[in-house]
Order: C-alpha cells, then structure tokens, then sequence
C-alpha cells in the first residue's frame, strides 16, 4: 500500500491550497483517513480525520478554515486550506487506516512522504 499526496506550495497569508492524497495497493478497506503536520522545531500533530462513513474531526487551530474530505471510489482524502496563516507552515502527511487480505487480513496505518506547505506574512 502506498499514499501520494499532492498539492503543496508557497502561498502568502490570507491565501488557500488544496491537498491531496491518493492510497493504491492491494486494498481490501479503508477506514480512517486523515492529515497531520508537522512544522520546525515542534512535534508531530493532527490536523484533521475523516471516517469512512464521512464524519469528521478537526483540530481547534484550524476549524472553520480547513475541511476534509474524502472520495472514496477513488481511495483519496482532500484537505482544503482556507485562510492559511503563517503558522500553519509546516509538512503535512496524510496517513490512512487500511486493511489488506494478503496473507491474512489485517489492518495498519500507512503515510504519506510528505508535502510542504508554506504561508508567507
């Protein structure tokens, strides 16, 4: 199972960006899926979850500028960025809960590499 996302950049204040996260493998379900981020010097933290059944659990920091999404005949979860501030510089990994029946079922996070988002004051 692999997680790409897409969708960062350089954008100023005030600005937004769309991320994506596309999971292909062999995959028998996914159940939650979700973006985190992580910015210099600080660590690791949840930026949002959603369901498979499309409830939805975002951090303090960025409710009523950020939604998540999901498409799930296309296994991929989005995260729309509105508002962006300074602060929420940092490298953002989409992560999915996913279970495979390749020798047995079974279940575990993937992650994704990455991608690097940047608000300028």
């Amino acid at each position: 199972v692999q997680l790409q996302a897409s969708g960062g950049g350089l954008v100023q204040a005030g600005g937004s960006l769309r991320l994506s996260c596309a999971a292909s493998g062999n995959i028998f379900r996914i159940n939650d899926m979700g973006w985190y981020r992580q910015a210099p010097g600080k660590q690791r933290e949840l930026v949002a979850r959603i369901t498979s059944r499309g409830s939805t659990n975002n951090a303090d920091s960025v409710k009523g500028r950020f939604t998540i999404s999901r498409d799930n005949a296309k296994n991929t979860v989005y995260l729309q960025m509105n508002s962006l501030k300074p602060e929420d510089t940092a490298v953002y990994y989409c992560y999915a809960h996913v279970c495979t029946v390749v020798n047995g079922f079974s279940c575990a996070d993937y992650w994704g590499k990455g991608t690097l988002v940047t608000v300028s004051s």
